[in-house]
């Protein structure tokens, strides 16, 4: 089964994560399918890079994105939809 998951790279202390779509028995830095965005929890606020094509692509071949991941997804549909509704009545 293929997850949507975080893979944590960068310095000790100072944590980076590329979003990757990976074989769940991979090891959690281990082999990956495709990058497909990056999330740097460091910057505040906490800075998502996400290709959101790609990511929905990869639900639908059926990808299941872990917790993290689908609340990532979450707040950047929130968020379009805010920019959506603000530009509608701005």
């Amino acid at each position: 089964m293929l997850k949507i998951r975080l893979r944590r790279v960068g310095a000790k202390k100072h944590p980076s994560y590329r979003i990757v779509v990976a074989d769940s028995r991979a090891a959690r830095d281990g082999a990956f399918v495709e990058q497909i965005g990056h999330y740097d929890p460091m910057t505040d606020p906490p800075t998502v890079t996400l290709d959101e094509e790609k990511a929905r692509d990869w639900i639908v071949k059926g990808a299941q994105p872990t917790e993290a991941v689908a609340r990532m997804l979450t707040r950047l549909e929130n968020q379009a939809k805010a920019a959506e509704a603000a530009e509608a009545t701005g």
